[in-house]
């Protein structure tokens, strides 16, 4: 299959998702809400899956799904205070588990004041909350971050992408147990800072996390996000850092390092149509942004850049990502240098308010200096045609 046939597979995508949109634009799907005591408990859900027509060595099409349930469990109080315990947990193929590996996603509690948010557990960390990227059409299918991949290692049966992910925002910390605070929005300005004491997933302090060389402790994220009005555009821009101390160590080993940041431009065109572009960096010393395996003189970085507009009940985006996982020396031989280059565009519409419709066509390269891929080369060429659905609760 070539590019062209790719291309040419986008109007029957569209089209199979047309003639759905009159009879559904009227479903919704409500939470389930129910009082518990002076609390009240909501669970909402996300239902999403997606086919794919590659071109890859060893494969030919793809399909993968996901399901999510978030419940919160929440009291407001008449001071304005509001206390919640959140969770998701997932059940996912392995092409859709993204940035997280295990079922329990999130599990922390929260307490919400007027001077900001407190989250205590398994939750996102400083960077990675306020984190900024350019326009997505979807986040879940976007070539930035992508929740989705459309590409199966044949021998692992897991995504090709998990050897490298495209991933800007400073997410270090990923779900390990933390204590986060996000500071209010005041005058456009909003700061968050988080504490990770180890890769452990239970509460904090609680367990020190896998038993690996070079695992980290003390992670500390510190985010800022501004946001401001030049005429009729709208400036949003992101910086994130995050250090972390690394324990067992070995020869050439060292704490994390890890630099992110971003700028988006909003401009409203009437009050349907919005078209927007944007970029962000990242670059740090964990080799694939794999924080186990942070070395000293290593550098790993990451560049993201996109275009899109919303119009109604349409979206769309074109993406480009770039990423260089430099080569690690380690007791005289040379590791492998990574590289990337990635290009999506993608077109979606929302059929109702919590039912969307995605198509597209990524395009990804991968090369090594020294080894192999699965295939056996050093340069893996990766294209995909994708239809992409998503299902959620809504108010």
């Amino acid at each position: 299959m070539r590019i062209g046939k790719i291309l040419a597979g986008l109007p029957l995508c569209v089209g199979l998702a047309s003639p759905a949109a009159a009879a559904l634009s009227d479903l919704t799907v409500q939470p389930m809400m129910l009082p518990v005591g002076d609390a009240e408990l909501k669970v909402d859900a996300l239902a999403a899956g997606a086919v794919a027509a590659t071109d890859q060595p060893g494969e030919n099409k793809n399909a993968t799904g996901v399901a999510k349930l978030m419940p919160q469990l929440h009291r407001d109080y008449d001071s304005g205070m509001i206390l919640s315990l959140n969770g998701t947990f997932t059940l996912a193929d392995p092409l859709s588990r993204g940035r997280y590996t295990n079922p329990i996603e999130k599990l922390f509690g929260e307490m919400q004041t007027g001077l900001g948010k407190l989250h205590l557990g398994l939750a996102d960390g400083a960077g990675y909350a306020l984190g900024l990227t350019g326009p997505k059409a979807h986040p879940q299918i976007a070539l930035e971050d992508a929740q989705i991949s459309f590409f199966r290692d044949p021998v692992t049966h897991r995504g090709i992408t998990n050897m490298f992910a495209l991933r800007t925002a400073v997410g270090s910390s990923y779900n390990f147990a933390k204590l986060t605070y996000l500071s209010p929005n005041v005058f456009g300005a909003q700061i968050a800072f988080s504490y990770t004491p180890s890769e452990g997933k239970q509460l904090p302090f609680m367990n020190a996390g896998p038993n690996v060389p070079g695992r980290q402790t003390d992670m500390f994220e510190l985010a800022l996000r501004y946001a401001m009005d030049v005429g009729p555009v709208s400036i949003s821009t992101y910086l994130a850092g995050a250090q972390a101390h690394g324990e067992n160590k070995l020869p050439g080993q060292q704490g994390l390092s890890d630099l992110g940041a971003g700028v988006r431009f909003d401009y409203p065109v009437d009050d349907s149509l919005t078209l927007s572009l944007g970029g962000s960096y990242r670059t740090t010393n964990a080799y694939g942004f794999d924080i186990n395996r942070a070395y000293a003189g290593a550098t790993t970085r990451a560049l993201h850049v996109s275009g899109g507009f919303s119009d109604g009940n349409w979206s769309g985006s074109v993406e480009y990502g770039n990423g260089v996982a430099g080569a690690v020396s380690y007791l005289g031989v040379n590791g492998v240098r990574l590289g990337q280059n990635g290009l999506e565009a993608s077109l979606g519409y929302a059929l109702s308010p919590g039912l969307q419709v995605s198509t597209g066509w990524q395009h990804l390269n991968y090369g090594r200096d020294v080894g192999a891929f699965y295939d056996g080369s050093r340069k893996l060429s990766l294209d995909a045609v994708f239809l992409h659905l998503t299902l959620r609760t809504t108010d």
